[in-house]
């Protein structure tokens, strides 16, 4: 009996562990293989996964039914997360360009009160990831898988202050003070 209790305990708190994830699903592909009896069909699904506080990561599962595929896709989207500087928690610090194959996309910083101004797939990325204001474009191809890949490479070059200060060996103060000097002069000349 106490044995049992302690598993379900275990479990719940196993769910409030997943809990703080959001899932969304961005692509179900069905394929066919045809058999002597008929056709068999199988089903692939593409799934990111974000705590909305900086982490995000996606994944891919195949199976011959929809719920077991997205399970699958869901468990490969949590083992491979990557975090994310964010500036103010709700856009990123610099605009930054990423690419996969024939996928290209561009990753803009944005206002406050801007939104996500993003396509399909790199608008799930953005929400599961926590990001409120961002303008995105995907240049090439439209194929979702590409675009995940593409936007995942665009984050994975985003760079906070602090970590390009501890590269140069600065301060961040420093090195914001340039930024705020350098706008200065720009808001000058036009």
């Amino acid at each position: 009996m106490a044995q049992r209790e302690r598993q379900g305990r275990d479990r719940d708190r196993g769910d409030e562990r997943d809990s703080e994830f959001v899932d969304k699903l961005v692509h179900i592909n069905r394929v066919a293989k045809v058999v002597k009896g008929g056709r068999r069909f199988g089903f692939a699904a593409l799934v990111v996964v974000g705590d909305q506080r900086g982490r995000v990561g996606f994944g891919h599962g195949k199976a011959r039914e929809v719920p077991e595929a997205i399970r699958k896709a869901t468990e490969a989207a949590k083992r491979a997360m990557i975090r994310v500087p964010l500036r103010e928690g709700r856009t990123l610090h610099h605009d930054v360009a990423g690419r996969h194959g024939a996928g290209r996309v561009v990753v803009r910083a944005a206002p406050a009160g801007t939104g996500i101004i993003a396509g399909g797939p790199m608008r799930a990325v953005f929400e599961t990831l926590g990001i409120q204001d961002v303008v995105a474009k995907s240049l090439g191809t439209s194929n979702p898988y590409n675009m995940v890949r593409a936007t995942f490479d665009a984050l994975k070059h985003e760079d906070s202050p602090r970590s390009v200060a501890a590269r140069r060996g600065l301060k961040v103060s420093s090195l914001q003070a340039r930024r705020r000097d350098a706008d200065q002069a720009a808001v000058t000349e036009a």
